[in-house]
């Protein structure tokens, strides 16, 4: 089957709706829409600040076309929504952005259109909360003037092996011809294939359980590091062994943040509770995984004590704020928790990131970020990001940051436990 034809337009230019505006662009017109006009120069100058597409792929997209006008989306047949979806201060789904680029895209609708989302959202969300908006704005009616679709992003910031094209697609329609048409257009780009699921709310929920299913799998190493170091066994040294067996999932302790996995299990939660269910185990991970910066920031503390090193007002510096390595994606660190509960014990914290953005650390986050830092000069250092930088340093050089006598926390076991004084 033949990709539907009708002029494309992607809704957000982020790390999800850029790859997919580029790949489109190459074969397609597509229109790349974007709220932000900075983002839109940014991207006509060849340039791209989350790193995902180089200026040469973007070159490739002859047949994109980049705006943050809304007028310009009236020209579209097929809208598909790329916006993010993140959690409040109450761990509460914010649909706001997705509602916004619904009553975007409800203004440019028209009869015959197709609105497919790629937010990461709980089951019912598009057909509930969505449809309605684009009803209401366009004054079309659903299945009958216009139709929708899902499928769900499977972007991996930084990750240059897994890409867009290389990953199976799930799709799906509001009608069997739609999700004929939604699985063939994607079927045009996605060379590893698509999959269509049986309904919207089925692919919602796949996508949804995706994450939730890392999250419980880190929760429990994690749980297992908070046990195994009471015992003084090492940890990393505990799933080496226990990798041995062919069928042990090789999950590793650590901070869980990120614009996915810490954030999706609250949107399932939300909405089985919304139906009267109190989800325990999930939302039992969802705690240790979030509690996991305290408690990092506790061994530390205990660590620089044992040393006879005066906590309050004490110095150290953490190596790394995104939330994974040789990435320059801020979203949801969960390293800002070292940070903070660090600072609530008098500590005096330094940050340092080659791959963090500082404008955006100090907007998001209210941290200014420090340059190369200077020699023999903290308490103790925290490795919380396995950047590539810091591995090639070395822990030797990365411990001359450090005064004599310092704590070296590796948080993510990138050296020899040897070369550490503590780790998860």
């Amino acid at each position: 089957m033949t990709s539907p034809v009708g002029l494309l337009a992607i809704i957000g230019l982020g790390y999800v709706g850029l790859p997919l505006a580029v790949e489109f662009g190459k074969h397609r017109p597509v229109i790349g829409f974007d709220i932000k006009p900075d983002r839109i120069a940014e991207l006509r100058a060849g340039r791209d600040h989350t790193r995902e597409v180089p200026p040469e792929e973007l070159a490739e997209a002859r047949l994109l076309s980049l705006t943050s006008n809304p007028a310009d989306l009236t020209a579209a047949t097929i809208f598909i929504v790329t916006v993010p979806t993140p959690i409040d201060a109450h761990k509460r789904p914010d649909l706001t952005p997705l509602i916004k680029a619904s009553e975007t895209v409800g203004r440019a609708l028209k009869k015959g259109d197709i609105v497919i989302y790629e937010s990461t959202v709980y089951p019912g969300a598009t057909e509930e909360d969505c449809v309605p908006v684009l009803e209401r704005v366009s004054g079309l009616t659903y299945n009958v003037d216009f139709f929708c679709g899902y499928s769900p992003e499977r972007i991996n910031p930084g990750d240059k092996a897994h890409r867009l094209t290389t990953i199976r697609k799930v799709t799906s329609g509001s009608t069997p011809e739609i999700a004929d048409k939604v699985d063939a257009l994607y079927a045009s780009i996605v060379t590893a294939g698509t999959y269509k699921a049986e309904s919207i709310r089925v692919a919602e929920a796949a996508k949804v359980i995706e994450n939730t299913q890392r999250d419980l799998n880190i929760a429990l190493v994690n749980e297992l590091a908070i046990i195994f170091n009471r015992m003084g066994i090492d940890t990393e040294a505990v799933l080496k062994a226990a990798g041995t067996k062919w069928n042990f999932l090789p999950f590793r302790p650590g901070l869980v943040g990120g614009h996915c996995i810490g954030v999706d299990p609250y949107y399932l939660t939300h909405k089985a509770e919304a139906l009267g269910y109190h989800p325990q185990v999930i939302l039992a991970g969802r705690r240790i995984n979030d509690g996991m910066g305290a408690y990092v920031a506790g061994q530390m503390v205990k660590a620089m004590l044992k040393r006879r090193i005066q906590v309050d007002g004490a110095r150290v510096l953490v190596l790394g704020l995104t939330f994974k390595e040789n990435c320059p994606d801020l979203r949801n660190t969960r390293v800002v928790d070292v940070v903070e509960e660090l600072r609530d014990y008098g500590v005096q914290v330094d940050v340092h990131d080659p791959w963090a953005d500082p404008v955006e650390a100090l907007h998001e986050y209210g941290l200014d970020l420090i340059g190369t830092p200077e020699s023999s000069t903290y308490d103790g250092i925290v490795l919380a990001v396995a950047h590539d930088a810091f591995q090639a340093a070395g822990s030797e050089a990365l411990r001359r940051y450090g005064r004599d006598g310092g704590v070296f926390c590796d948080l993510k076991s990138v050296f020899a436990r040897d070369d550490s004084d503590l780790r998860l």
